[in-house]
């Protein structure tokens, strides 16, 4: 069988806070399903080159910061882009790093059931970008299907619980407004969500 490669577009180390607790080092790869107005991603892959990566290569790329994972409780994120895309991947890398390393993803959840359910063996805490609760909200910033966000949440939560789950509710400038954003924020809590992340875009065109 041929082994899964990773498309990395970005490795960022160093972080604290932003992509889950402890220190963590961020993995962006390439490929979304999703079409957001303002994505980074979109600026990475005009930028960077692609790199197709085995799990055993990025572990040699991220293990020199191993000593600061185990002592902060961090570990390596994976974004993009949709991380989720590449949830084998993931788990085959879960299988041969130290197993003290917390491994997250942050995710749209606009992938099919099966990449969930992988993810889901392999990860220990997930960051969802939910865009916006409303439907037509959702579709109009992202081009894609909200409901299908929602019902992949509500599967993700009823999998793994909700400790294990933050979700991040943005206000986007010219696509919600605050009270959307707190609609947003109520109708996660009727999820069961438990960990909400509130914050506003900051774009530069």
């Amino acid at each position: 069988m041929e082994e899964t490669l990773f498309p990395l577009l970005s490795l960022v180390r160093l972080r604290m806070g932003i992509d889950g607790r402890g220190v963590t080092t961020l993995v962006a790869g390439a490929g979304c399903p999703l079409s957001c107005r303002w994505c980074i991603n979109k600026r990475l892959l005009r930028e960077a080159p692609v790199e197709h990566l085995t799990a055993a290569e990025l572990l040699e790329r991220v293990r020199i910061d191993d000593l600061y994972f185990r002592a902060s409780g961090g570990g390596v994120t994976f974004g993009g882009g949709e991380s989720l895309l590449h949830a084998a991947f993931i788990r085959s890398f879960r299988q041969i790093c130290p197993e003290e390393w917390r491994i997250c993803a942050e995710t749209s959840l606009a992938v099919p059931e099966k990449q969930l359910r992988i993810a889901a063996e392999a990860v220990d805490g997930f960051i969802v970008d939910c865009k916006d609760m409303d439907p037509e909200i959702y579709h109009r910033y992202t081009g894609g299907d909200g409901e299908l966000m929602h019902s992949n949440l509500r599967l993700l939560l009823e999998v793994v619980g909700p400790e294990r789950v933050t979700v991040r509710v943005p206000l986007i400038p010219g696509y919600n407004t605050a009270d959307d954003q707190v609609r947003s924020a109520e109708l996660l809590r009727g999820f069961g969500v438990e960990k909400l992340d509130l914050f506003e875009y900051v774009v530069r065109e």
